[in-house]
């Protein structure tokens, strides 16, 4: 049986970028069949060096993070502040389908890296470029993360917390994955385009763009003040209270989900086996118009909340399974290593490691004929420096002469 061929197989690509929002659309495409070399430094990227802060063992050979952002893709270490670096780069270049960067405008300008420079020289040439705050205005050069640019700044911690405590605490990864993808979609539209017209495309997105789209249905809404309430919010006030979440008998919280209160109204309180709202006192309580203007919302919820402390996630995953309501238990990151349904849906690959087995993430797309793609493990520093130049046409004597001037750099086995 001959293996499916991958659905990128033979597109180049030529990763100019650092941290995870870029990388993550370099991953995706990696996994696409797509040859993906990242261009790191002698030192290599910041990434590689988060462990402690996520709770890891500081190991390059044993890097989960570096594998999730990095996986199936080559390594070029090359010094591109020198011309020697330089110019490999752009021998790069001129075979490369599409550039992803995450550098800001000003040093892409300086190193005659921006898209109206290479537009002109590489007009087939589909450039990616993800930033912190986008290309324009007063902020475009700030250095941006997904804690600061995305979570901060494009609404989530002010909002999403309880009105009487601190922010959430957030995680790496969460924005930058969400705008990696973003730039995976528009970079395919453009690989597409180039292909039928021969003319090339700048694609862009920013974290701060990215979140902002998102959270557009309530910056939307945040115009109508005269309507609902200001967030942050206490959920007791919420003017859904079917939207919550509720602390179960153990102490655990499962969350519920009934965008539209009025279709859940009945069969919520029946599963729940709080009839009294469904008797003489029911039009205070339905239509939702109703709850919200006798300001009875606090004392619905009160009583979920209070039926639900009385059973087990075991017991109320049967009833509300049985009602058909839209609910999920609040799962930490150790249940879901062992979750059936992420494993029924292949989101997890096994990789093996000197310490051994672990598991790995899978990318979250999936393909019928293209079948699966073998999970390999995100370069070491420099690991294909050697392979990379001799296919731009450099022979062992230049080889050895770049490495030994340090504009070249070659993993150490």
């Amino acid at each position: 049986m001959t293996e499916s061929r991958k659905l990128l197989e033979g597109v180049k690509v030529v990763e100019l970028a650092t941290f995870i929002a870029a990388a993550t659309t370099g991953r995706f495409l990696a996994y696409l069949g797509a040859d993906v070399v990242k261009i790191e430094q002698k030192n290599g990227d910041p990434l590689r060096y988060t462990a402690p802060s996520e709770g890891r063992p500081l190991d390059m050979h044993e890097n989960t993070t570096w594998e999730l952002e990095n996986g199936n893709k080559r390594c070029l270490s090359i010094d591109t502040r020198t011309e020697e670096g330089k110019e490999i780069l752009f021998k790069l270049l001129d075979e490369a389908d599409i550039l992803i960067t995450n550098w800001r405008t000003k040093a892409l300008v300086k190193s005659g890296l921006d898209y109206e420079t290479l537009k002109v020289k590489y007009p087939k040439l589909v450039y990616g470029i993800c930033t912190g705050y986008g290309e324009y205005g007063p902020d475009k050069d700030l250095p941006g993360f997904d804690f600061t640019s995305f979570f901060a700044r494009g609404g989530y911690l002010e909002t999403l917390r309880q009105k009487s405590d601190v922010p959430m605490n957030v995680v790496p990864g969460v924005g930058d994955h969400n705008v990696g993808m973003n730039l995976a979609a528009g970079i395919l539209a453009a690989l597409y385009h180039a292909k039928v017209t021969g003319k090339g495309e700048k694609v862009e997105t920013s974290l701060f763009e990215t979140a902002i789209f998102n959270m557009g249905m309530m910056v939307q809404a945040a115009q109508y003040t005269d309507y609902g309430e200001k967030y942050p919010i206490d959920i007791r006030n919420s003017p859904n209270p079917f939207l919550a979440c509720w602390k179960s008998k153990e102490g655990r919280y499962v969350q519920t989900c009934m965008p539209d209160y009025n279709t859940y109204f009945e069969r919520f309180m029946t599963a729940l086996g709080l009839t009294e709202f469904l008797g003489d006192d029911k039009d205070k309580y339905f239509p939702v118009q109703n709850l919200i203007e006798n300001g009875l919302g606090p004392k619905l919820y009160d009583a979920i909340m209070e039926r639900f402390e009385t059973k087990t996630i075991a017991e109320w995953n049967e009833i509300l399974v049985e009602a058909d309501i839209p609910f999920a238990l609040a799962k930490n990151w150790e249940e879901l290593l062992e979750d059936e349904q992420a494993w029924a849906n292949d989101c997890f690959r096994k990789m093996e490691y000197p310490s051994g087995e672990r598991i790995l993430v899978n990318q979250p797309v999936r393909y019928h004929e293209m079948g699966k793609t073998p999970y390999e493990k995100g370069p070491l520093i420099g690991e294909h420096t050697v392979e990379v130049l001799k296919e731009l046409g450099y022979d062992d004597a230049k080889i050895k002469e770049l490495i030994e001037s340090k504009i070249a750099y070659e993993w150490d086995k």
